[in-house]
Order: C-alpha cells, then structure tokens, then sequence
C-alpha cells in the first residue's frame, strides 16, 4: 500500500466511488488520506450485511444476489457464502456488466470496454440483492436496475454497497451499508479487495493540487 500521505499515480485502477469510471490519458495523482477499512473491518461489514439481508427477508427463499462488475461481483460471491453458511443453502450468484446502459454511453465512451453479464438464475418473482463496492451518484445503480429488469420481474429488488459516500444525484438509497463515509467532491474512496487488487482495504483519497 503507498505511503497515505503521498501523491500516487491513480492509472493502477479504475476510480472506485465515481460511478462512471474513465480513464484518463494523463495519469491522475492523489494523495492517501486514511485507511477506511482494513480487512478485518471489511469482513466484518460484509457478514453483518449477510445477517442484515436474511434478518429483513426472513430467510433466504427465492434470494438472488447479483453484483456490478468490477468489485460488486466478488463482494456479492462473498455475502452469498456468508449467508450459504448460516442458513446451509447455495445462494445463485449472478453478475452485470452495466456498461451499454449507461446514461453517457453515446456521449462520452470512444473505446468502450464491455465485460460480460451472467445471471443464471431466472429473476422473475426473486428477491434480487444488489451489490457494488461504493453508492455516489446513484447512476451505476440506475443502470443496473435498468439492465436488470431485462432479465424478468423481480419481486423485490435490494442494494447493499460496501461504502456509501453521498451526493446522491438520483433519488437512490441504499438498503444495507457496511460504512457511511462523508466525503467532499474532491475525495476519492478506493476499494481493494483480494480478488481483483490482491489486498482487503479501503482508502479515503484526494486529488493532488
């Protein structure tokens, strides 16, 4: 991890906590300003949003859990396996890729990178979580719904996001949290975690003047 008080090249990874991710052609610096979470505080969310899930479903009948690429996903696989460990049931896991139904699609994406969507499990009359590492805007989340609703007619659609940092831009409100964090527009929240980054952690950041 670099040193939390020193400018770093933001290249290494797509901006967590800006729902719309691009990379820019001139390298980004930031400056670390605090470590958010460490590994055992992002375990520790993720299981009491597992708990919190099966508490307010009563149960896990017809649950879907469905994460946003890129850090939804892992973070969905391990909320799933939390809950398949305490109520002994397989959860279907599923994932969207929510880059063509972005709202600045057309406009601002010249060389678009679409991964790839898997839902497995028909939706239709499911509860379906959905889980993204960081609620902004609420843009990523409109999007996700939008493609989601592609897929059937959920009874029930949730949000649960690791990190929840304001300035809503749409009326968008998580269902499950695993940290408030106010933030300025100027900070950045990077999330890490082993799947993807090699590491647990999220970092509070700020671009360098």
């Amino acid at each position: 991890m670099p040193s939390p008080w020193s400018p770093e090249p933001l290249a290494r990874r797509q901006t967590a906590g800006c729902d719309w991710p691009e990379p820019s052609p001139i390298p980004m610096s930031v400056y670390y300003k605090a470590v958010l979470l460490d590994k055992d505080a992002i375990r520790r969310a993720i299981k009491r949003i597992a708990h919190e899930i099966v508490e307010r479903n009563g149960g896990v009948d017809n649950l879907v859990v469905v994460g946003i690429r890129r850090r939804g996903v892992p973070l969905a696989k391990r909320i799933a396996d939390y809950i398949a460990q305490m109520e002994e049931r397989n959860i279907p896991v599923g994932a969207l890729d929510i880059t063509l139904y972005r709202d600045d699609f057309q406009n601002v994406l010249k060389h678009p990178q679409v991964g790839k969507t898997e839902i497995k499990e028909d939706i239709t009359d499911k509860v379906v979580v959905l889980v993204d590492d960081v609620l902004f805007t609420g843009r990523t989340i409109r999007a996700a719904l939008d493609e989601l609703i592609d897929f059937g007619r959920p009874r029930r659609i949730q949000l649960a996001v690791l990190v929840d940092r304001g300035h809503r831009e749409l009326p968008i409100k998580a269902d499950y949290v695993g940290k408030n964090v106010p933030t300025s527009e100027n900070e950045m929240v990077e999330v890490h975690l082993e799947e993807i980054d090699g590491d647990d952690e999220v970092l509070l950041a700020e671009k360098a003047s």
